[in-house]
């Protein structure tokens, strides 16, 4: 990494973390874990979901996220949260857009977890009367 100045954020969702680091560019391009965004993210519903942060600003940048936690689709959406906090650092005036779009939201619902007595979160086993 060069002297440049970057912004660096967070994003989470379910269990999945996204560290996000970001500079100015010619051109927009992320690499995310060391692999380029196209193989590490396969379908375009994924790569949609990332990339709808881009949409509301004309700069370019360079980013480079590191991963772990959770499946692809959080982590997918873990990302977009962190783009979207590192863009408001950059440019504080997309705040109101982004919000409006829900992706300043760190999105809470998990899976429950399981309790004793039951099958799973909730499901008791079938009662019998006799």
């Amino acid at each position: 990494m060069t002297n440049e100045k970057y912004i660096e954020s967070v994003g989470r969702r379910k269990t999945s973390v996204a560290r996000v680091r970001m500079t100015s560019a010619a051109k927009t391009s992320l690499s995310v874990n060391d692999r380029e965004f196209e193989k590490y993210f396969p379908t375009q519903e994924l790569r949609n979901t990332v990339l709808s942060v881009f949409k509301d600003t004309e700069d370019k940048f360079m980013v480079t996220a590191r991963l772990n936690g959770g499946g692809i689709s959080s982590q997918s959406e873990a990302l977009r949260h962190g783009l979207a906090r590192a863009l408001i650092s950059h440019e504080p005036n997309l705040r109101t857009k982004l919000k409006v779009k829900g992706f300043l939201k760190r999105d809470p619902r998990a899976k429950e977890r399981r309790k004793f007595g039951l099958k799973k979160a909730r499901k008791a086993p079938q009662w019998s009367k006799r």
